[in-house]
């Protein structure tokens, strides 16, 4: 199809969405819009995601539109154009994934660009942005397995800012630099929830890392219990939150392992509003206890469960591990909390690359919301 034929195509949805919108009222519960991005010689089709089958159409011209952007949307989709339906991370200002290739992608931290590598990047695209070869911090990654560090002209520590929310970073062991960018998604999805509960909110939140979370929920007025196994990833977490002006909020710092913790919060009888947890495909307690995703998961989902309270505001679950795709996330959390109602929804969540407009995934998110 030429260049012309697809601006066309392009054209005609537009006139197609508005019409639909017009007839529905403009009703954002009923679709999800992805809006249509010039990527030099790629074009990201438009599409609309309508949640509602089409026999509950009654209208014959509502009908037809329906018919035709789904007709339009299925011949784009068999030219392998590019369709995004993921939660992505779109509101940051000082980070970016600047370009991917070749299992590494180049990202700018603040003022510094590192290089490190991805293993969702398993294309072999040039590296024409100038970054590859003007960066600041390059992981290098062994064959042997791990890896190390290389520095050019970068400190031991900076910090970047994700709205009112302030992060000290710092490369360390295999790859990582203490933030996870893309859970900014997660973070504005219950931060937004935390403000219009209208009741007071307690959160826990269990391999709390080194506290994206905990002062995002903070920051939105819930009192947090933070909970991770390295005391060194504790005290980061506090340094976090000290240099987001959170330094008094109502956050329980606890090292601990996050399976006896719940145990012992149950025999407590205590109860949380809503309940966050991001754990390791594999990990290691504070005396030694392995931590395997496979096999722990479900168990402590189903110990979490008992934790909630008679009305839960929130439950995320985040994966990084292959095996805990959306549609794993979604079974598992729908099998353990059908009994709270609410909704569940689970996607791939992603960063945007800016070299290209394309969506690099980055994990995967399960959430149950009332």
């Amino acid at each position: 199809m030429s260049k012309h034929a697809i601006s066309n195509e392009k054209e005609s949805v537009g006139k197609i969405f508005k019409k639909f919108m017009h007839v529905i009222g403009i009703n954002h519960r009923l679709c999800k819009w992805i809006l249509p991005c010039n990527l030099g010689k790629n074009i990201i089709m438009a599409f609309l995601w309508i949640h509602v089958p089409i026999g509950r159409i009654r209208y014959s011209d509502l009908r037809k539109c329906y018919i035709k952007m789904l007709y339009i949307s299925y011949k784009f989709t068999i030219m392998k154009e590019v369709l995004i339906i993921m939660w992505i991370a779109d509101g940051w200002k000082e980070y970016e994934v600047i370009d991917t290739s070749k299992g590494e992608k180049l990202e700018r931290w603040g003022d510094y660009l590192l290089v490190r590598p991805d293993p969702q990047v398993i294309w072999d695209t040039p590296k024409t942005e100038r970054g590859w070869r003007k960066m600041n911090g390059h992981y290098h990654r062994s064959a042997k397995g791990g890896g190390e560090w290389e520095f050019f002209d970068l400190p031991q520590q900076w910090t970047i800012h994700y709205g009112k929310l302030t992060f000290n970073l710092k490369p360390f062991s295999f790859k990582h630099t203490g933030l996870f960018p893309e859970q900014a998604a997660n973070w504005d999805w219950f931060s937004e929830k935390i403000r219009s509960a209208g009741r007071p909110i307690k959160v826990l939140n269990l391999f709390a890392y080194t506290g994206g979370a905990t002062i995002a929920a903070a920051a939105a007025g819930a009192s947090v219990t933070h909970v991770d196994a390295s005391k060194g990833m504790v005290t980061w977490a506090k340094e976090n939150a000290v240099s987001s002006g959170l330094g008094d909020a109502p956050i329980r710092w606890i090292v601990d392992d996050c399976v006896k913790f719940v145990e012992r919060e149950i025999r407590r009888g205590n109860h949380y509003d809503a309940i966050i947890m991001d754990p390791p495909s594999y990990g290691r307690g504070p005396k030694g206890e392995i931590w395997k995703i496979e096999d722990a998961i479900y168990p402590l989902v189903q110990l979490c469960e008992q934790l909630l309270s008679d009305d839960p505001l929130f439950f995320l679950i985040n994966s990084y591990t292959t095996g805990l795709q959306p549609a794993v996330l979604s079974y598992m959390m729908n099998t353990v909390l059908k009994k709270h109602g609410g909704h569940i929804a689970a996607d791939e969540i992603g960063l945007p690359v800016s070299s290209n407009g394309l969506v690099l995934p980055c994990g995967a998110s399960g959430r149950f919301e009332r």
